[in-house]
């Protein structure tokens, strides 16, 4: 199958986008993009963080009832 990401590839899928999309349509659809993954990264890390607050939550409790027995 090749290189999906050749720079043949890139410069076909820009052109492609640019006959469908318009000079003017790209940098608001850039824009979108940036935000979107900007907002999958800010849902990644609070998911993480939650995740590792229970965590320590539970190993915390366990060192303590631990202690009390």
């Amino acid at each position: 199958m090749g290189d999906l990401f050749a720079p043949q590839h890139l410069i076909l899928i820009l052109l492609i986008v640019l006959i469908f999309f318009g000079g003017k349509k790209i940098p608001e659809l850039m824009r979108g993009l940036g935000k979107g993954i900007r907002e999958f990264k800010d849902a990644k890390d609070n998911v993480k963080r939650e995740i590792e607050g229970h965590i320590n939550d539970d190993s915390s409790s366990n060192t303590t009832s631990q202690k009390n027995s």
